[in-house]
């Protein structure tokens, strides 16, 4: 047993007088808004906590809608789902002249990689491990929505998942929390700014908590772990965007120790508001107090009762506090002082946007023309989206294409433009984005012919192609072996293939669980029948999560993951496969050999039998499979460049750090190959005794470097307690003494190893 623990509490996690987030202590804005509730009918207050869909993104009439009837007798607190600057601006119109108080509403959307401007998926983002590009991402997609009346996102989603077959981990950023709180902070930043500007949008951060950790992969599903597992791999991106400044919080659907995060006190308020100081708005998911009836715990109105004394603030379409509450209170189930610090917290939502000084501040019709889907915004979504890329296999420099010749495009990806946007892209507009097959034929111009054949839909089903794709009704009605058939011969007349093969852009996302991650039967036929023209085949894969790459790994010479890449990712995918941009992504969640090994990830603890490294054999009573190695595919941190990097002369600059130290761990990067390239750098941390198990290595710190051929650098880990520190059995945030490996390399598995201790 350690008898020396260094308290660590600046995290404060688990402390209970954590600092209040900035501008709660407004004196100014307490008194207009003590003063406004005073005036306040219980009706008005119930009405500021209903928050419901406007249903209508693209199209619709929301003025003479339920919602222009709502806004108009006051019992509407926000809405969210219009599209349209003017549209927002009549809504906002009636609620502030039509109501007695003229109280402004709260405008919201699911903007999750922008708006018009459409950045890859988030979990395409994290493989950039670039925060500034993040950060920018968010700031453009912050002022194209707000350009278009939108004042607040739902977003960023900071779960942390290892399990592939939930869909929803193409919103999230991966598996790691240390790069996730990064990222998390990343994008509060971009979108919140400090809410001066027009241009500045209220976050929410989503969704409160552990919903990545499903059972079976399957949205929605029980989330069950301990405490432990909570505070050591799960908590930290939401504190690190609570941290940034993150003006509201999205409670998520599952349940917490058995509790739905909606109604659960100790997560809401014991955690989120008293331990993290949280002041913030916190709004429910979509109909999740609603959810509480077939979660078995209560109907309606005790539900309702139940989130608001939890700490919950504002209903999400399930009308429950609007329509129970008041007889709650008279009931006794609530207090009329938790119905007024929820009422304020909305409020002050409200007045930090803002808006009680300009209730039209997000209402300028005319910056939709000037501020929406600019150069400059798709210029950036180009940039960062060619970041994102993670080459995979890259045999015989079959990459970078030489920019000339006859190259053979195939598959349900090369001449589809819709699907490119991926998963909640809700406010696209896809009329004015390119497909691959026009990105490639603009990058070579008259240099070069792009020979074109579908080759396969998604899916050999049409049902099943039609119930994940927004471009149902492009699937070609020939049969499989039809498009096979053209295939090879647009093929036959090729230098080079290009297989742009798949997912379809609602096969990740919500409500889109997978059993199978490979690639579906009629993709592989078509992958097949291209190799065997023993022609050079690079092939594109199009996911929004991790997929099993394992059959394609073992025969294409070149193999690049390009995830959803964006409005702008036609031309982005033409640049890294031409070589003008060397692709720099790296893997921020791992790739698995086959679905048996899943959930699989780096941070694993070691177990009491680990397997030997150095069997490759089946070891009886170890923990290890009979039928498949443990190792992944590709493991986390893995991607390839045009241009080689190797790692020297890891080395530290002193043996061991006491509690109020730090010590510096230094390894030199060259760039060996003949182009220049962007390396990102990657730092991890063994504990090899603690008080309680602890993983085979973490995450601490990262950092990108850009090196010309020849030129190396050495790059710098500073080490200090907090870096070592983690949450014990007590749940107190320590940093033991002992011995501890600290390991360099270009990612979780090819790393340079040193020991040293903490005193």
């Amino acid at each position: 047993m350690k008898k020396s623990i260094i308290m660590a509490a600046a995290l404060c996690i688990t402390a209970t007088a954590c600092q209040k987030n900035s501008g709660s202590g407004d004196a100014e804005m307490d008194a207009f808004i003590s003063e406004l509730m005073s005036k306040m009918t219980l009706e008005e207050k119930l009405g500021q906590l209903n928050l419901v869909a406007g249903g209508d993104i693209t199209t619709g009439d929301a003025l003479n809608s339920p919602i222009g009837a709502a806004v108009a007798n006051g019992s509407l607190g926000g809405t969210f789902n219009i599209k349209g600057a003017e549209k927002i601006r009549e809504l906002q119109q009636l609620a502030v002249d039509s109501t007695r108080l003229g109280i402004p509403l709260l405008i919201g959307m699911d903007v999750i990689h922008g708006y018009e401007t459409i950045f890859p998926i988030p979990l395409a983002l994290s493989c950039s491990w670039d925060m500034d590009a993040i950060e920018t991402s968010a700031r453009i997609a912050a002022k194209e929505a707000s350009a278009a009346g939108i004042n607040w996102t739902f977003s960023p989603m900071v779960d942390i998942s290892r399990e592939p077959r939930w869909g929803r981990m193409a919103e999230g950023s991966g598996e790691d929390p240390y790069l996730g709180s990064q990222i998390a902070g990343a994008m509060v930043r971009g979108y919140q700014g400090d809410l001066t500007s027009p241009e500045n949008i209220l976050a929410c951060v989503k969704h409160f908590a552990f919903y990545g950790a499903p059972d079976g992969g399957r949205d929605y599903n029980t989330v069950d772990m301990s405490r432990n597992r909570m505070y050591n791999e799960y908590f930290a991106p939401y504190k690190a965007a609570v941290d940034a400044g993150a003006a509201t919080v999205m409670t998520s659907f599952n349940t917490v120790d058995g509790i739905p995060a909606t109604a659960n006190k100790w997560l809401v308020t014991d955690v989120l508001r008293d331990r993290w100081g949280f002041d913030g708005l916190v709004v429910t998911d979509y109909g999740s107090i609603a959810e509480m009836e077939p979660h078995g715990v209560a109907k309606l109105a005790d539900a309702s009762a139940m989130a608001l004394n939890a700490g919950t603030d504002m209903d999400m379409c399930s009308f429950g506090f609007i329509n129970t509450l008041k007889q709650s209170l008279e009931e006794g189930k609530v207090t009329q002082k938790a119905i007024d610090e929820a009422v304020r917290r909305v409020l002050e939502a409200k007045y930090r946007l803002g808006l009680f000084d300009d209730p039209y501040k997000y209402s300028d019709t005319s910056l939709e023309k000037t501020n929406i889907y600019t150069p400059e915004n798709r210029a950036e979504a180009r940039r960062i989206a060619a970041e994102t890329f993670v080459l995979l296999k890259n045999d015989n420099n079959t990459l970078p294409l030489e920019r000339k010749g006859r190259i053979a495009l195939v598959g349900p990806m090369a001449d589809n433009a819709l699907n490119m946007q991926g998963t909640w892209a809700v406010t696209a507009d896809h009329t004015k984005y390119k497909s691959l097959r026009q990105g490639l034929e603009d990058a070579l111009g008259s240099n070069g012919t792009v020979l074109y054949a579908k080759g396969a839909n998604f899916y050999s089903d049409p049902a099943l192609e039609a119930g994940v794709s927004p471009g149902g009704s492009t699937r070609d009605p020939r049969s499989d072996a039809e498009l096979l058939a053209e295939a090879r011969r647009v093929a036959a007349g090729a230098d080079v293939i290009v297989a742009a093969l798949g997912e379809a852009a609602e096969s990740s996302g919500e409500s889109s669980s997978r059993t199978d991650l490979t690639l579906p039967a009629n993709q592989q036929a078509l992958l097949d029948a291209m190799l065997a023209t023993g022609k050079p085949v690079v092939m594109l894969n199009f996911s929004g999560r991790p997929t099993v790459l394992t059959a394609e790994a073992a025969k294409v010479p070149a193999l690049m993951n390009v995830w959803s890449p964006g409005s702008e990712g036609a031309d982005a995918i033409a640049d890294v496969l031409f070589g003008d941009v060397n692709p720099s992504g790296r893997l921020t969640a791992t790739l698995p050999a086959n679905m048996g090994q899943i959930p699989i990830y780096y941070n694993h603890l070691n177990t009491g039998r680990p397997e030997d490294p150095a069997n490759p054999n089946f070891q009886r009573y170890r923990s290890n499979y009979i039928d498949s190695p443990n190792e992944p595919l590709y493991p986390f941190g893995y991607g390839l460049s045009y241009t080689d990097f190797d790692y020297s002369n890891l080395r530290l600059s002193a043996p061991s750090l006491n509690a109020d130290g730090s010590i510096d761990a230094t390894v030199t990067v060259r760039n060996t190959g003949s182009r220049k390239g962007t390396e990102t750098v990657q730092f991890y941390i063994r504990d090899h005794f603690a008080s309680i198990s602890r993983p085979v290595k973490e995450l601490k710190h990262f950092e990108r470097i850009t090196l010309e051929p020849g030129e190396s650098a050495d790059v710098t880990f500073t080490i200090t307690p907090e870096a070592l520190s983690f949450y014990n059995s007590n749940l107190e945030f320590v940093a033991e003494p002992g011995d501890f490996s600290v390991m360099a390399g270009p990612d979780s598995e090819r790393v340079l190893s040193a020991d040293f201790a903490l005193k």
